[in-house]
């Protein structure tokens, strides 16, 4: 595997489909201009509403509608791999959607899709959410074999959980598209990438929602990319803009050779 450049996207977005695409098009295009081969978008890249059930509006059916088409005609345009944050999509429930990462090829095609499995549920004083209210869980783990090495796919409240990220074997990257809250994120959001970039000895990606919403509801922002020894490469705080910056799998190597902890599991 060569060294690459991969793109995290922060974005503010609204309670407008057509509007965020055109976002996350300028986004990505710049990411692409700056030589990136993958790009990572946020969670709820495509819609952030006024309320939780919203979203039920504008859920996509799988293989169809305008966000899917948006990441599929991206992908190949620019010629880059695009993790596409994540979009609502129907599921078996009529009043629910699925919180769903799809993954596509530099080609256009879809490779992968990931099912948010941990559901975020929080509440101090007047700040109160509950995902599960709207959103069905995923149930499998999902990792991409590309060319640009194993993907461990991941949604915002799974970084909470290191056991999901154990579950993929020996990955190179982890992509942790996100909406983090202000108050959990100002707490936690950096400790949980550098944690989760350090035990697994991997590269980790985590675009993010970072701003005020339609809602008012203010997200964490700090989108970031961490190398395998924990360290932060390329951060941007708030508003919507692009990070980039150079995988180079020998560095990983080095790090692995250095402290093979992967091979001393014993659980």
């Amino acid at each position: 595997m060569q060294p690459f450049r991969a793109a995290a996207i922060q974005m503010v977005s609204e309670p407008s489909v057509a509007a965020n695409i055109d976002a996350a098009e300028a986004l990505v295009a710049e990411a692409a201009r700056a030589g990136a081969k993958l790009v990572a978008l946020p969670e709820n890249w495509s819609f952030m509403g006024r309320g939780e059930r919203d979203k039920l509006g504008v859920r996509e059916a799988d293989g169809g509608g305008p966000a899917q088409a948006f990441l599929a005609h991206a992908s190949r345009r620019h010629g880059v791999w695009i993790v596409g944050g994540s979009i609502p999509m129907a599921c078996g429930d009529a009043d629910k959607v699925a919180n769903v990462c799809l993954v596509y090829d530099d080609a256009g095609q879809r490779v992968a899709r990931y099912d948010k499995i941990h559901l975020f549920g929080f509440q101090r004083g007047e700040e109160r959410y509950d995902e599960a209210a709207s959103v069905v869980p995923g149930r499998a783990p999902v990792a991409v074999d590309a060319p640009l090495g194993r993907i461990g796919l991941s949604i915002c409240y799974d970084l909470r959980f290191p056991e999901l990220y154990r579950s993929f074997g020996p990955v190179d990257l982890l992509t942790v598209p996100s909406a983090f809250t202000w108050t959990t994120g100002s707490a936690h959001w950096e400790t949980l990438l550098r944690a989760r970039a350090i035990e697994n000895l991997a590269w980790v990606v985590a675009p993010a929602q970072g701003g005020t919403h339609a809602s008012g509801r203010r997200t964490w922002g700090h989108t970031m990319i961490v190398d395998p020894w924990g360290s932060v490469r390329a951060e941007l705080t708030e508003g919507p803009g692009v990070i980039v910056a150079e995988i180079d799998p020998a560095f990983q190597a080095e790090a692995r050779a250095s402290l093979p902890a992967l091979r001393h599991r014993v659980l």
